[in-house]
């Protein structure tokens, strides 16, 4: 939605400020999902030679080993984060991984289990110590309009390593002891490159060098989470984004079953299925970045949130519709009726997922106190983890009920509803940045004229010419962080949009000859917003315009920048004027379809007015210069 080149995001990997860090990453989920997947492989098809345990509680038991140290030990990784510098530790724990890899090696050559199980709690402690630097990380080194694309491709990386680890493990895993062979010195080799990929990580430095690490690791978990629930919106997307984990994790879980049970695959179709729904999330991970124009846009998440219980819930009508009974493999699957609309199923539902996630992971980087960014990763990786237990106790469950593995599909995407509602009802900013991204992806065309002058910190008040019903959301749309709207008291009277913009902390208005309290009590929250470093946004106007003509300003910004002495910066809508949201009487509908759908608009964005220069007279004629002949 800018009117500026974006750089590519991919430019970001031939930076050594992010070339090696994306490297070390990918190598590291690369190598701990080849060895896990190899692992459950052997212990799916091929668990009589090792074990007398059932192959369906295995799959849910040896994911929840591997995330058991989140739980225990994620408090003290994100405290070892804020205060070490991020490359040393980086290469501190790919060295980490070698010594697990060479004990998991062992495991392998000697067909001996309690160490391959060993291992996959030794590779839980690396990617707990690792998970804060991942993410607190980024922050450091890229701009906040690179912050998207960073995730986007870093997701991409991840997943596009989960996959790739997948596919390699089941297949070498196949391949009996040669197999065992193979999978033990290819993820000690694999760690090795990590290791060296990790010397050429950028200094870090630590925000916190002087902290003191707490020895008792559960007491500092609940102490993180505390910290993390004071910023509401920031512990809300913690939430969201381990209820993702949740949904993947009980997801992935029943894939090696499902491909052999209820499709009637050997491996290769359980690598089929792990290709496509990995394919999805890296898609999905690197749209993100064009769908939202380079910037942070939240709107994304309750795209990714209904896509994920759709897709969800289809997969379980497809998986009726999946009638053959059939030994098959990969290429016999795809033969197969009703096979192409499983895998279409999958590949959506790793898409949205990335949708969802991505804009989260940016949310909660950006929002959360710059000192505290590895610590609040550690709090997240605890929730995601308990999360992920949870996933695999309520799987362990669904099974001894006697649900089925497409029931299990069904349950989990009707829950992700319920979820996604309750969270969008406590941050109605997910839903009204939906709204706005819906708005400017389909019924218009809209771009920015130097939208970098809204302020990304600090107090400030926009002010803007009202043309229709959708100026806020377009507003809200090219603005970087949350805007304070003051809106007509009337709005707030309607059921759901009432509750909206109160929870999203809108300021009703009204006049003084209509209703002095109310005003004054307006021009008090005001106030307090701009003290507390909020963009505040008007319309001085007062009302909508009857004729695509701007009315004059009133005086109430003068009031407003006399108590706060902060800065204005004037804004113009462009080609809303005569849309079906506008309050045009005359020939509305003929006026909005003539100019065709996915008309365009824009919102020029002047420059900041100093609080002493500031006068009603003077924002009128920059509003209406910035509008110039559109209307």
């Amino acid at each position: 939605m800018s009117s500026t080149p974006h750089t590519s995001q991919f430019a970001l990997l031939a930076q050594r400020r992010f070339g090696p860090f994306f490297w070390t990453q990918f190598l590291g989920a690369f190598n701990d999902n080849l060895f896990k997947t190899a692992l459950l492989t052997v212990l799916t098809f091929d668990a009589a030679s090792w074990t007398d345990l059932s192959p369906a509680l295995l799959n849910n038991l040896v994911p929840g080993l591997f995330i058991l140290p989140y739980v225990l030990l994620s408090a003290t990784a994100g405290q070892v984060a804020d205060k070490v510098e991020k490359g040393r530790l980086a290469r501190f724990v790919k060295l980490l991984e070698v010594g697990i890899m060479a004990i998991a090696a062992i495991g392998w050559l000697t067909h001996t289990l309690w160490l391959l199980i060993a291992a996959v709690a030794g590779m839980g402690i690396h990617s707990t110590l690792f998970g804060p630097v991942k993410y607190a990380y980024l922050p450091q080194h890229l701009r906040n309009d690179e912050l998207v694309g960073g995730n986007g491709v870093i997701e991409m990386g991840t997943f596009v390593g989960i996959l790739l680890g997948e596919v390699v493990g089941a297949l070498l895993a196949s391949h009996g002891h040669l197999g065992a062979e193979l999978v033990a010195f290819g993820t000690l080799g694999v760690a090795a490159l990590g290791l060296a990929s990790s010397w050429r990580i950028p200094a870090s430095p630590a925000p916190v060098p002087d902290l003191k690490i707490s020895a008792n690791f559960v007491a500092e978990s609940v102490r993180n989470i505390a910290f993390s629930r004071k910023n509401r919106t920031v512990f809300l997307s913690m939430l969201g984004n381990s209820w993702f984990w949740f949904y993947g994790a009980l997801l992935l879980a029943q894939f090696p079953l499902y491909a052999k049970d209820y499709l009637h695959g050997d491996h290769s179709v359980f690598v089929l299925l792990l290709t496509i729904f990995s394919l999805g999330i890296g898609t999905g991970s690197l749209l993100c970045d064009k769908l939202s124009g380079g910037k942070v846009e939240i709107g994304l998440v309750p795209f990714g949130a209904i896509g994920l219980s759709v897709f969800g819930i289809d997969l379980y009508f497809a998986s009726l519709g999946y009638v053959n009974t059939a030994a098959v493999d990969a290429l016999g699957l795809v033969a197969q009726h009703g096979a192409w609309r499983i895998l279409v199923d999958l590949l959506l539902l790793g898409m949205f997922g990335g949708f969802f996630i991505v804009p989260l992971f940016a949310l909660i980087q950006t929002r959360c106190d710059p000192k505290h960014v590895s610590r609040t990763i550690a709090g997240m990786n605890i929730l995601n983890a308990l999360f992920m237990v949870a996933a695999a106790g309520v799987a362990i469950l669904l099974v001894k009920q006697g649900f089925t593995i497409p029931e299990m599909f069904l349950t989990t995407a009707l829950l992700n509803a319920i979820v996604a509602v309750y969270i969008f009802s406590l941050v109605p900013e997910f839903l009204m940045r939906f709204l706005a991204w819906l708005l400017i992806h389909t019924i218009h065309r809209v771009s920015t004229v130097d939208a970098a002058r809204i302020p990304r910190e600090g107090a400030a008040v926009l002010v803007c010419n009202h043309v229709s019903y959708v100026d806020a959301i377009v507003i809200m749309a090219a603005s970087p962080r949350p805007i304070r709207f003051v809106m007509d008291h009337r709005i707030f009277k309607t059921p759901l949009l009432g509750f909206i913009f109160r929870t999203a902390k809108a300021i009703p208005i009204a006049p003084a000859k209509e209703d002095p309290w109310l005003m004054e009590k307006a021009f008090v929250d005001i106030a307090q917003a701009l003290h507390e470093g909020d963009l505040v946004c008007i319309f001085p106007e007062g009302k909508l315009t009857r004729t695509g003509d701007m009315n004059e300003f009133r005086g109430g910004i003068s009031k407003i920048v006399e108590r706060s002495k902060v800065p204005v910066i004037p804004m113009a809508l462009r080609g809303l004027w005569g849309s079906v949201f506008s309050r045009d009487p005359a020939n509305v509908f003929e006026r909005t379809f003539s100019r065709g759908w996915r008309s365009r608009l824009a919102l020029a964005v002047g420059v900041p007015v100093p609080p002493q220069e500031v006068t009603p007279e003077g924002l009128y004629e920059q509003v209406l210069a910035l509008r110039g002949d559109w209307k």
